[in-house]
């Protein structure tokens, strides 16, 4: 009988400790998927930015674009922070990052994707995936030039690197204000701040306007309505054209390296075309392609289907 109750004990020990040690995982991982916001000095810039998940999973570099920040990942935190470790800086200039004047900072994709990488640097990121949304684009393309080493995959959403990808009636004028800026500025700055253009980047032609929350495009408006902005886009936007020089390097540097790259691409996406999808797969034949039904902000309509493909992608 003593025996017996020892081994009951035992097995009392034995059930509490389980329980107990599931709960701490569970606390772990509760704890790890956690969002936490932080800012960083990057030469003399406070810049802000988001990370949830294992420090110690592979990382995924959430790259935003225009006129967003790192809060068009939010959708992907809460699906993809139990497995990988996701870092969503805010440029200069966006966001909670610091926003100098263009008469102390020199706003040029070069220069941010220059702080992105310090950034990685302070961090210890040593490999990383990037997920490449619009301005993410030249910046994270920028980065696998510098650093090839460091890129695991490539991550592209609704980001182009080939001419196919500028629908040409939306960028001829937009041409015309890189080869003459003083004759086209005024047209394109007000593009640029437009908030019913900052509704349309949204929405694109979606037939599901519906599923659309208004809070991202006026929230947006709101950031590009404050003191200085205008001036920030513009002088950014005017450097775009250095992105598309820049397109044959990114090409040769995708058909040399042929990175794992998955591409979602939303097919309502009102700025790039759809056929930069094929013109990417001419440079990675075994690139994965995955046209969606969502727009340029492809999170906004698509975000646990894009978190499926990642997880599949990734392993």
């Amino acid at each position: 009988m003593e025996t017996f109750s020892r081994l009951v004990g035992a097995g009392f020990l034995l059930a509490l400790w389980t329980c107990l040690s599931a709960a701490q995982s569970g606390k772990d991982v509760r704890d790890s998927m956690a969002v936490t916001y932080h800012f960083v000095q990057i030469d003399g810039v406070n810049v802000f930015y988001r990370e949830a998940g294992p420090k110690d999973a592979p990382a995924i570099l959430l790259l935003h674009g225009f006129p967003s920040s790192s809060r068009m990942f939010d959708p992907l935190f809460p699906l993809l922070a139990d497995k990988y470790h996701l870092i969503a800086p805010d440029y200069p200039g966006f966001g909670h990052s610091e926003a100098p004047p263009p008469e102390k900072f020199q706003y040029t994709f070069e220069h941010l994707a220059n702080i992105v990488d310090r950034l990685t640097e302070t961090l210890r990121l040593t490999k990383y995936t990037m997920y490449m949304s619009d301005y993410g684009g030249p910046i994270g393309y920028r980065l696998a030039l510098a650093h090839p080493d460091r890129v695991a995959a490539l991550i592209v959403q609704n980001a182009v690197a080939h001419d196919e990808g500028l629908e040409e009636k939306i960028w001829a004028p937009r041409r015309a204000f890189w080869a003459d800026r003083a004759s086209h500025e005024d047209r394109v700055r007000a593009g640029l701040m437009s908030a019913e253009i900052a509704k349309m980047r949204h929405l694109g032609n979606s037939p599901h306007p519906d599923r659309y929350n208004p809070d991202l495009w006026t929230d947006e408006a709101a950031f590009l309505a404050r003191p200085g902005m205008a001036q920030i886009q513009i002088e950014l936007f005017y450097d775009y054209r250095s992105n598309v020089e820049q397109y044959p390097a990114y090409q040769e540097y995708l058909r040399e390296k042929k990175p794992p790259t998955l591409v979602l691409w939303g097919r309502y996406d009102p700025n790039f075309s759809v056929r930069e999808t094929d013109a990417i797969r001419r440079d990675v034949p075994d690139a994965q392609i995955n046209i969606l039904q969502a727009g340029h902000f492809a999170l906004d309509e698509a975000s646990a289907e894009i978190a499926s493909l990642i997880r599949k992608f990734m392993g």
